[in-house]
């Protein structure tokens, strides 16, 4: 009766932590099993962001309450951001739920299961360790929280005010990384670039990792925020190889009206300004974004300078959403919410425009040459290959000698089938 059932859901930041759980569990004697037969506990770590994801939430524990009260006995676990936004009024709604454990308190849950108390945390805590066993990539938080309170979003209630890891404890996990063989790394972050810890910025910390750890061939690092890009920033990157040269750029809006609504602090003419200070200190640099469209009050017009701004920055992939309103955020409580169908017109306009886009751009890169962090077998021929480039870009490829996940290896673009490109090994 020590077997575990684990699902996830949200940012990178929470699947880390559900490995960093899973170390402590598997240390503990626990064993995760994905048959709902075998499981005495189930955890599940939630995500607040849109109210989307709090639904399938819901639809996965009326599933477990089934299994609670038809099935055989089983006990349920909420942690994660929905379960410090709703907090005890969780249990008052989910009478069936065992345990509602908040985000400080997650590393915790290993006591629970072992019918201990619950210890409670005063604030945030790094694990030591957030690497999946045997994964050739890991996650390495840096920081926790986010101090910059945009309207729309829920995350500094729920993860609370920035925290930043010791330089030492960063230093320490990456080089045990690169011993254990691990090629990729990112560093994760609500707000990443903010990064501060007794007088080292995110800057002088990204130069230390990419010296300390030559062997990891990729790093990357997510999620900035374009107020705290800063020119040293660029030179970071642009003068560590092993940094990846593509750029996840949060922009949500094109308008700066809507940019100002949104409190991010920055609007549409600073955001080209950076874009262009990017593109002129990091040799071919590619970018990623994040885009929202449908935010209280936005008029066509303003929709349109969006569109415009996606074209400007020319991502090669972009997260694309509509305003979801989250409930104790000021945009919640703003007027002008647009109509639900307005959104959905809005948003599939921009994802056309978008696939079409990264088409283009990446077509541009067949007969380019890249280096690129096999990640396993293709789902539709089990002789062909995928590997990601620091471009984030996967290849399928069929190898010319054995190789496998982990292994890092050379190849030529030769098509773009798709959101995928064919290669050859070199």
């Amino acid at each position: 009766m020590r077997k575990y059932k684990l699902e996830s859901y949200g940012c990178q930041l929470n699947m880390a932590e559900a490995n960093a759980l899973e170390l402590l569990l598997k240390g503990a004697g626990f064993e995760r099993t994905e048959d709902d037969d075998e499981a005495s506990a189930v955890i599940l770590n939630t995500c607040s962001v849109r109210k989307s994801a709090e639904n399938r939430i819901w639809g996965r524990l009326s599933h477990y309450a089934h299994i609670k009260k038809k099935v055989h006995p089983i006990k349920i676990i909420v942690t994660g951001c929905m379960a410090e936004r709703l907090k005890e009024d969780f249990l008052k709604e989910a009478p069936y739920v065992d345990a509602v454990v908040g985000t400080n308190d997650k590393m915790g849950i290993v006591n629970l299961l072992s019918d201990e108390a619950l210890p409670h945390s005063e604030g945030y805590h790094f694990a030591s360790s957030y690497h999946h066993d045997g994964d050739p990539m890991s996650y390495v938080p840096i920081m926790n929280g986010c101090n910059n309170f945009c309207s729309y979003c829920i995350v500094p209630y729920v993860r609370g005010r920035e925290v930043s890891r010791p330089v030492d404890e960063v230093i320490r996990e990456v080089l045990a990384l690169e011993e254990a063989g691990v090629k990729e790394i990112m560093l994760l972050g609500q707000n990443v670039n903010s990064y501060s810890f007794q007088g080292v910025d995110f800057p002088r910390l990204l130069k230390e990792v990419a010296e300390a750890v030559p062997r990891i061939e990729f790093i990357r690092f997510d999620s900035p925020h374009p107020k705290d890009f800063s020119e040293n920033l660029v030179k970071v990157i642009d003068d560590h190889m092993n940094i990846c040269r593509h750029i996840h750029l949060p922009m949500q809006s094109g308008s700066s009206r809507i940019l100002k609504l949104m409190n991010r602090k920055a609007g549409r003419e600073d955001f080209f300004r950076l874009v262009d200070l990017i593109r002129a200190g990091i040799k071919d640099v590619s970018f990623s974004t994040d885009v929202m469209v449908g935010f209280p009050t936005e008029t066509e017009e303003e929709y349109e300078e969006t569109l415009s701004a996606m074209e400007r920055l020319s991502p090669i992939e972009a997260f694309m959403y509509y305003y979801n309103e989250r409930e104790g955020t000021p945009a919640a409580r703003m007027d002008g919410q647009i109509d639900e169908e307005v959104k959905t017109a809005r948003l599939e306009r921009l994802i056309d425009e978008q696939l079409k886009r990264a088409s283009r751009l990446k077509s541009a890169y067949i007969g380019r040459k890249v280096r690129a962090l096999v990640t396993g077998v293709t789902r539709d021929d089990s002789t062909a290959m995928l590997a990601r480039d620091e471009h984030n870009c996967m290849t399928a490829f069929h190898p010319t000698h054995p190789v496998g996940p982990g292994d890092v290896v050379d190849l030529e673009l030769e098509a773009l089938k798709g959101n995928t490109f064919t290669g050859r090994m070199l």
